[in-house]
């Protein structure tokens, strides 16, 4: 119905683990619900911006949904089509991981990853992953997300990785920038020791 909103931005306000979006599109004020990590990126008010939107219509209550762009937007609208997956647990989980890491995860499923996300349980996780990884291996190809050849560890290994990596403090998002980018180096890529990909990861996240 509405498939993006152009205006003068009003402000950004953040309402309990929500963060709001007020936006003049023409003298009509729009309120919009953005990914968190989005507000780093919307212009001080006065300035121009534009949101990729998602209209949830209920009997008793309309929300605009925002997003940066167009495959963030159809990310979420798959998510939400999962049993289980409502509009709020989709935006944690866009929070959380960065879009191609997010579509990573469910067609590897990567429980483990998924369930950092905040209201996303173990079994929400598997029935996600369940549900949306054959669709999301065609559907990240045609929306350019696929990861370039090497760019992580095996499966055998990255849930061990990861998990050690989570323990030791760092964030998801920290985790997987650090695989992609250490899993560049062709000595490594095609490397099954689990103790050599933990080194090299956070050889490189000490340096950031």
């Amino acid at each position: 119905m509405i498939t993006f909103l152009k205006g003068l931005v009003v402000g950004v306000q953040r309402l309990n683990k929500k963060v709001v979006l007020y936006l003049d599109v023409q003298g009509v004020g729009y309120e919009i619900q953005i990914i968190p990590r989005l507000q780093s990126d919307i212009p001080v008010a006065g300035e121009t911006t534009q949101v990729f939107t998602h209209l949830q219509v209920r009997e008793d209550q309309w929300t605009l949904f925002g997003f940066s762009s167009i495959v963030e937007r159809d990310l979420f609208r798959q998510l939400i089509s999962v049993s289980g997956i409502g509009a709020q647990s989709a935006m944690a989980l866009l929070n959380t991981l960065e879009t191609q890491d997010l579509v990573q995860a469910i067609v590897a499923s990567n429980v483990r990853l998924l369930s950092q996300a905040p209201g996303i349980g173990k079994k929400t996780a598997e029935r996600l992953a369940l549900e949306l990884r054959a669709k999301m291996s065609e559907w990240r190809e045609s929306a350019g997300l696929l990861t370039s050849p090497g760019a992580g560890p095996i499966a055998t290994v990255q849930e061990d990785v990861e998990m050690t990596l989570l323990a030791l403090g760092y964030s998801s998002r920290e985790i997987t920038q650090a695989l992609d980018i250490v899993g560049q180096q062709k000595s490594l890529s095609k490397n099954s020791d689990v103790e050599d990909w933990i080194r090299e990861a956070i050889t490189w996240l000490s340096q950031q």
